[in-house]
């Protein structure tokens, strides 16, 4: 048995040597050309020949994942999605890595299937198709068809089941700790240290990708999904079949439709693309900042256009969409793989959507409130430069789409850049945890937005969301103050009450006080816990008009007129009770 592990053990060990020797040489020449040449004065040495460097660099990465496969592959398709912070170089070179991942041969899966179901797969299955649909890092998908008896279950026959690849959970062990070197590596560079906890940003990345080779749990998560979007006719779900899911197989129904990007497939359908990127965003907007529980790897492999009256059919044709109802959406967007999902605490689902309201308002201040409650900017940092930056990119570029900021003039952006370039890179912004998927999740929108229609405005798609939220907010904002409003004044007119039975124990000499300052102290309490009440209800009024005077003019009009009763009380029993004592 040793002998027959002696080679597992040798691949890991070179698997692991690989992967930490390329980190530490891509660390080595970033120290070299970006930190060490620049401190003796050679920073233009470095900078002339940065971009072939990063070329390079990215392609020595590809063929490194694309050889090794397993979390490399992830690793890979983050990078290639941080358009935000890499640069195009390192970005256009990953891009489309899950499309080069070899399939695993067809015995090996075979073998595997059968030791999870326990029976040979001609029992299991119907009909299994041994050409997988697609092959990715850590599993691959065949068509299938299940048994009569099965399929009478659970009302279809036509099924997806996604086969785990063999010895990938030792892959991925190593792999993490390779990566969890490198993350230690890290966090003792300054530089990186002040921008993020490395080791706690792996660790996240552990717990996404350990998950992705639970099938239970993807299947659990799927559901999970489903029953959110059980009220959206936009979004639609693959069913699970769980006689046939185990840990390492998992077996769906087929929701096989027309590919997110397939513009031409699309249009043939008589669907406007630039209406699926609007639906896309506005549906991914409200996974993120609605329920908090969204698909974290939307790129377009995993989402589906299903025309309205569309049934699985490789033949779509120009009339697929006919006799859809015109009170429903003529398509819906089907997600599949829900391996990788994000979860975005509440806390943080509040900052998120300060962001989107900022975002849609131009509100330069706003933002930077936004990213400090996100908890991306520290809360020492100065941020009045910030402030005025975010002010003049609001002002100069706010509102554009893609297109449009394509043709700005790059003096014009690289005249911003140089501007406030170094007041960004100096204050302390760090990364969070839980966003990391966050903004991979954002990445692909963008991506997929943009690919269906060049001139989509994302300013356009957050504007309706955040004037919902802004809705939302307004509604949050009056019902807390009236239930605070509603606890301070239950409380206040209970006063008197309590005063009244102080004084009927006084009374039967069940207390035995009897002083005239004590009386005195208990009127004036008594008078105190009135003008409160007036006070709360004065304020109530007031702040209620104020905020739905937006929507309501003539309602919240009167609601602030009639704050007026309760302050005056207030004023005039205040000199009452002076002029009394």
């Amino acid at each position: 048995m040793p002998d027959a592990l002696a080679p597992r053990a040798l691949n890991s060990r070179a698997r692991y040597r690989r992967i930490t020797r390329f980190a530490a040489r891509a660390m080595a020449l970033a120290w070299w050309f970006e930190i060490f040449l620049p401190q003796i004065g050679l920073g233009a040495v470095g900078a002339r020949g940065r971009a072939a460097r990063m070329t390079r660099l990215a392609k020595r990465f590809h063929v490194l994942a694309v050889d090794l496969g397993g979390l490399m592959i992830k690793v890979g398709q983050f990078m290639s999605s941080r358009l935000d912070v890499l640069p195009p170089e390192i970005t256009s070179e990953l891009e489309g890595l899950q499309d080069e991942v070899p399939p695993v041969p067809f015995p090996a899966i075979r073998t595997l299937a059968e030791a999870e179901f326990g029976v040979p797969l001609d029992r299991a299955y119907a009909w299994f198709d041994e050409t997988p649909v697609a092959a990715a890092s850590l599993g691959q998908a065949h068509r299938a068809r299940l048994a009569p008896d099965y399929a009478a279950e659970v009302g279809f026959e036509d099924v997806v089941v996604k086969v785990q690849r063999p010895g990938i959970d030792t892959i991925v062990d190593v792999d993490l700790a390779a990566l969890r070197k490198v993350a230690g590596w890290l966090s003792r560079v300054n530089l990186v240290s002040r921008r993020a906890d490395m080791p706690a940003l792996l660790e996240e990345f552990a717990l996404v990708s350990l998950a992705e080779i639970d099938y239970i749990h993807e299947a659990a998560s799927a559901e999970r999904f489903t029953e959110n979007a059980a009220h959206d006719p936009r979004v639609g779900a693959p069913e699970i079949v769980w006689e046939r899911t185990t840990r390492r197989v998992l077996t769906l129904s087929d929701v096989t439709a027309i590919k997110i990007n397939d513009v031409d497939a699309l249009r043939a359908a008589g669907i406007d693309p630039a209406d699926v990127a609007a639906t896309f965003a506005a549906v991914m907007f409200g996974q993120l900042f609605g329920d908090g529980f969204f698909h974290a790897d939307p790129h377009p492999g995993n989402i589906f256009v299903t025309p309205q009256s569309f049934r699985a059919n490789p033949a779509v044709g120009a009339d697929a969409a006919v006799g859809a109802d015109a009170a429903t959406p003529r398509f819906r967007l089907t997600f599949i793989d829900f391996g990788m999902m994000g979860e975005v605490p509440p806390t943080l689902r509040s900052g998120l959507r300060k962001l989107v309201i900022a975002v849609a308002a131009r509100n330069g201040k706003g933002l930077i409130d936004g990213i400090r409650d996100v908890g991306v900017l520290l809360p020492s940092a100065d941020t009045a430069e910030l402030e005025r930056a975010m002010t003049q990119l609001f002002a100069r570029f706010g509102g554009m789409g893609f297109a449009e900021l394509q043709r700005v003039d790059e003096r014009e952006l690289r005249d911003f850049a140089l501007e406030f370039g170094d007041v960004i890179r100096s204050l302390p912004f760090q990364l969070p945890e839980n966003f990391l998927l966050i903004i991979r999740a954002m990445s692909l929108i963008s991506g997929v937005c943009s690919s269906l229609e060049p001139e989509f405005n994302i300013w356009e798609a957050i504007e309706p969301y955040a004037a919902q939220l802004l809705r939302e907010e307004r509604g949050n904002v009056v019902q807390g103050f009236a239930k605070e409003a509603v606890t301070y004044a239950g409380t206040v007119a209970r006063l008197p009450q309590r005063v009244d039975s102080v004084l009927t124990r006084i009374e039967d000499g069940k207390l035995a006080v009897d002083t005239p300052r004590l009386d005195r102290r208990l009127q004036r309490l008594e008078r105190t816990g009135r003008r409160a009440i007036s006070a709360v209800l004065f304020a109530a009024l007031l702040i209620t008009g104020a905020v739905l005077r937006a929507e309501d003019l003539v309602f919240g009009t009167v609601l602030m007129i009639a704050s007026v009763v309760p302050l005056v009380h207030t004023l005039f029993s205040e000199f009452g009770s002076r002029s009394s004592r």
